[in-house]
């Protein structure tokens, strides 16, 4: 478990579209890019073992892309070499981070000065939805799920905690980079869920303007 009081100042940050982590949720991602096998080393020597993930977005910034102000570090806590010389690794979301300034320096990727501050929540316990309708919830995500004609096992998400069923399906269903960064800076497990419940229903209505079931 991490303490506030190891969260670093600067941390490495990965740029990738469309990549959605959050606090206490896995994110397996596959490295093969020579400046992030770079990060992932740099990242392997340090004690926290911190990546963070961030969307890029419209505006330019240092290296061209855009960073969105709000990302999510992860610690590295699996990973393995294939014998090409890329890795296999998985992020477990430890807390989000407001990004405060690009750090120039000579390493081949991105480095950030950032701030922890208003994120305790995410280095406390198991968040609970208090307010959560499930039967409701998994019939709009069934309706979902048949008009994409996408497959899953319903047992094993009528049986799942509130945090793992809704972080797992905000961070698993194909949402546009806006969308994702909305998940992300939900303040609470309910408003993500809320927020989750308005991009089905958006979907389902086929991206029309009519209002939305909340």
């Amino acid at each position: 478990m991490i303490r506030p009081a190891d969260l670093p100042d600067m941390i490495a940050v990965f740029p990738l579209p469309g990549a959605l982590l959050l606090p206490r949720s896995r994110l397996p991602l596959h490295i093969f890019e020579p400046r992030y096998l770079t990060m992932l080393d740099d990242a392997l020597k340090t004690p926290e073992r911190l990546i963070g993930m961030v969307q890029p977005n419209e505006v330019p910034g240092r290296e061209g892309i855009g960073l969105q102000t709000i990302g999510c570090a992860g610690r590295i806590t699996q990973f393995s070499e294939t014998d090409d010389n890329r890795y296999m690794i998985t992020l477990t979301g430890v807390s989000r981070f407001r990004i405060q300034a690009e750090v120039d320096g000579f390493a081949p990727y991105r480095r950030c000065s950032v701030s922890w501050d208003g994120f305790d929540r995410d280095l406390g316990r198991t968040e609970r939805d208090e307010v959560f309708h499930r039967p409701v919830f998994l019939a709009l995500l069934k309706r979902y799920f048949e008009q994409l004609e996408l497959q899953t096992d319903w047992e094993t998400l009528k049986d799942a905690d509130d945090e793992l069923l809704i972080n797992s399906l905000s961070m698993l269903l194909d949402f546009g980079a806006e969308d994702k960064q909305a998940l992300l800076e939900a303040p609470s497990l309910s408003t993500r869920r809320e927020t989750l419940v308005t991009l089905l229903e958006f979907a389902l209505r086929g991206g029309g303007g009519e209002d939305l079931i909340q």
